[in-house]
């Protein structure tokens, strides 16, 4: 949970030629906007312009026109072609001053890095009167905020591994600062349900709900609901959220699998811990995607033992042990070679627990005549095994396939270790 100022009506202005010609992806963008989403604070528009003055003048007159929050990025730097701080200046009807202490900083940083700075630099430290100068102590040039006319400015160098933690770490405080009242929000994950269905049970509620309110988010196979509330305090603003996260976690059950986390994976290393238990794979179809996925949550070692990579049959034979008969019978997209590698996977690598996949990720069916989309993944405890019968399209989307089979792989994990059922039907408990 985190505490956050009113909403606002914000655009972000990304400046740059090479985002138009498609050079660089904006991953600036994507990383604001889910930021301020997080911030309680509403992204309405997203705009790219050139390194050309004219046009991005015609784009800032816009964007103060709709906007009371205007977050740049890019053109901050020592060349002819960046131009935010003298259009957005321009705009304001601010003059440019030079800040003694950034050009103190400039010098510092060439200094560190054995390289003498021309004249050209010195223009990063030019900076609009009257703003708030926004230390980046990864890189060169500064940032800024003001606010003129209504607007807030705010001012980012464009290079990722500089925005990033400029706006963690500069922009949000001066965003906290807007406000006298908070937004509070809790964001509750759920898998097993589509945004479509999850939206039809809720409909009525959201349409009548004024504070606290609810926003549905569709996810690579999975979604959010952001329950979200304005008061005065936090303590307020927890008071109104808690009986509607409550009411949702009941309304839902086990396909709510976290407030507040960032994965399944997540949740299913932090349960491992706390259990004191360790996890394996063997992969086929998910071709390393699932050992993928756990390693990149920090501390996957205390928990995750390993994962064989099992994609042809000889290695699901020789190294998991997959009976040859059942290969040879049933072919290795079939719930039973998924148990049995799930069961090798468990005795090899010496977890508690072990996950399987195996299936068909396309373009074409297998040459058993199962279609793309057909998955099974399993699960092999102490007390047994489990598996899993996924028919998830026949549309021949690769990635797609393979994210949503180690996902509900992870939910089966997730399940085990809460004592929850494998499956919401009754039938297949």
């Amino acid at each position: 949970m985190e505490v956050f100022p009113l909403s606002h009506k914000v655009e972000i202005l990304s400046v740059g030629t090479e985002l138009l010609l498609g050079s660089i992806a904006n991953t600036d963008a994507q990383m604001l906007s889910q930021g301020l989403s997080t911030l309680g604070l509403n992204v309405y528009w997203h705009t790219v312009v050139g390194d050309n003055p004219q046009r991005a003048r015609e784009a800032v007159a816009i964007a103060k026109q709709r906007a009371d929050i205007i977050i740049t990025t890019g053109g901050l730097g020592p060349t002819c072609d960046d131009l935010t701080k003298n259009v957005l200046a321009e705009a304001f009807g601010k003059k440019l001053y030079r800040d003694e202490d950034s050009v103190r900083r400039l010098e510092e940083f060439a200094k560190k890095r054995g390289r003498r700075l021309t004249e050209n630099n010195y223009q990063q430290a030019m900076l609009p009167e009257g703003c708030t100068v926004l230390v980046n102590d990864w890189g060169s040039a500064p940032g800024c905020a003001f606010e003129a006319e209504g607007v807030h400015v705010i001012m980012l160098p464009g290079p990722p591994s500089e925005c990033r933690p400029m706006f963690q770490y500069r922009a949000k405080p001066y965003l906290l600062s807007l406000s006298e009242g908070v937004i509070a929000s809790h964001t509750l994950k759920l898998f097993g349900i589509g945004e479509s269905t999850m939206e039809a049970q809720l409909r009525d509620q959201m349409n009548t709900m004024s504070n606290p309110t609810l926003a549905p988010y569709a996810k690579e196979g999975e979604c959010e609901l952001r329950v979200t509330a304005k008061a005065p305090t936090d303590q307020e603003a927890q008071a109104l959220l808690k009986p509607t996260v409550e009411e949702i976690k009941a309304l839902f059950g086990a396909k709510v699998y976290g407030v507040d986390v960032s994965s399944l994976e997540e949740v299913v290393e932090q349960l491992l811990l706390e259990k004191g238990l360790t996890l394996g794979v063997a992969e086929s179809c998910t071709g390393g995607l699932m050992a993928k996925r756990l390693t990149d949550v920090p501390g996957a070692s205390k928990v995750f033992k390993g994962g064989i990579v099992s994609y042809t049959n000889e290695v699901k034979a020789g190294v998991l042990g997959v009976p040859q008969e059942l290969l040879d019978q049933l072919g290795a997209v079939s719930s039973q070679v998924a148990q049995a590698m799930a069961e090798g996977a468990r005795r090899v690598l010496g977890c508690d627990i072990a996950l399987s996949s195996t299936g068909v990720a396309g373009p074409d069916k297998d040459d058993r005549g199962n279609e793309v989309g057909t998955m099974f993944v399993a699960i092999a405890t102490p007390e047994g095994s489990y598996v899993r019968t996924l028919a998830l399209g026949n549309r021949p989307v690769r990635e797609r396939l393979r994210i949503q089979t180690a996902s509900h792989a992870f939910d089966l994990a997730r399940r085990y270790l809460s004592g929850l059922p494998y499956s919401d039907s009754k039938k297949e408990r």
